[in-house]
């Protein structure tokens, strides 16, 4: 049994496009390339239901920023601490240290 070959998206893409300018006709991007006219036109399909997303905002892009903002600010905030509780140790060690003697 042959083996299925992968396409890139890049390839793909670049495939439609060829269609979709009306440079060549869809059979004969199929022939050119080696790929069945109906595995063509299912890329054409997903292409053109997907297109729209391109022009949409980037919710989930801005969303990550404003997550990961807030993750950064929480460890500045959490190393600050840190830092204060280690100088706190370090002034009540030695203070209990002094007493000691």
């Amino acid at each position: 049994m042959p083996k299925r070959r992968k396409f890139s998206p890049d390839f793909k893409a670049r495939v439609v496009l060829e269609v979709l300018t009306g440079v060549k006709t869809s059979a004969q991007v199929a022939r050119e390339y080696v790929v069945s006219v109906q595995l063509l036109s299912n890329w054409k399909a997903t292409f053109l239901e997907n297109a729209n997303s391109l022009f949409e905002r980037d919710n989930h892009h801005t969303e990550d920023k404003l997550r990961i903002a807030e993750l950064e600010r929480l460890a500045g905030r959490q190393a600050l601490e840190i830092e204060i509780l280690k100088k706190a140790s370090d002034i009540l060690r030695a203070h209990q240290n002094g007493s000691e003697k």
